[in-house]
This record gives C-alpha cells, structure tokens and sequence, in this order.
C-alpha cells in the first residue's frame, strides 16, 4: 500500500508541539485520573466546550507532560490541548515510527468501550529521540475517543 503524502504532515504537526521542557514525573495514576476527569467534562458540558477546557493552561488539563486529546468516531481530531493546529485533521492513517496504525487502535479501545492503554513508539519532545510511549483510552458521550499519554520510563 502507498503511503499517503499526509501522513509525514501529520507526523511533522504533531512534533511542531514542541511543549516546553518538563520533568517527566507523572504516573499512570495520574494518566486515568485526567482522562477521568476530561471524560466526565465532555459527558457534563458537551466535547465544544470541554474542548475550550482542554485547551486552557490553567484549566487542569495540561498537566506538565500530560495533555488531553480527543477524536470523533471518524478519526478527525477535535481537540488536542498540545497542539491546536492538530484539531480537525484526519488521523485515520497516521502511524508511528514503526507503521502502526495507532490511532485505528485507539479508536477501537474506545469503541468498545472498555478503557484500556495502546502502546506506540513516538518521538519525545524533550529528548527528541523515539521512545516507547502509552496512551490511555476512554469512550465519552458515546462517540469521542478521549486520550492521554506518557513515555514510558
């Protein structure tokens, strides 16, 4: 199959995130607890204005390291906290360093709506080098794959 010209686009977007330096400290406590969080602010104000959430530095969704991201049922990226120039942009074929399709298999935990954790390898905007990284996945509102991820340590 031939790749899609987007998908190193997509991949470059999702690097020009360049987050500010921070520690890497979080746990995967903290992971559930701030999609927990972010999955009951969707449920309770609808994925617009819980975007608008999402997005605010003082608004306990952006974490140090940790960030919310949202999809629709079609793969399309509603929100994502890091990188606002990510929302909107279909994420159907993007994969990781390794040609995974991570983003399908988000979807699928999602849908079946039982949380759970894809694992994928991406680059770490601190070290800039390819690390093993996890994403936690939750179903909201019946449609949103609501996720966030750590590097594993």
């Amino acid at each position: 199959m031939k790749s899609s010209p987007l998908i190193p686009s997509l991949a470059a977007l999702m690097l020009a995130a360049a987050l500010p330096a921070f520690a890497q400290n979080a746990s995967k406590a903290d992971v559930i607890a701030l999609v927990d969080k972010a999955v009951a602010n969707i449920e309770k104000k609808g994925a617009e204005e819980a975007c608008k959430d999402f997005a605010d530095p003082k608004g306990g969704y952006i974490q140090g390291e940790l960030y919310v991201f949202v999809q629709d049922e079609k793969m399309k990226m509603t929100c994502h906290s890091a990188n606002p120039r990510m929302n909107g942009k279909d994420m159907s074929e993007l994969k990781d360093a390794n040609g995974k399709r991570f983003t399908k298999e988000m979807l699928d935990v999602a849908m079946s709506n039982k949380p759970g954790w894809v694992d994928y390898t991406w680059v770490n905007p601190v070290t800039k080098a390819l690390e093993p990284k996890t994403s936690y996945i939750r179903l909201a509102a019946g449609k949103y794959t609501v996720g966030v991820g750590i590097y594993k340590k």
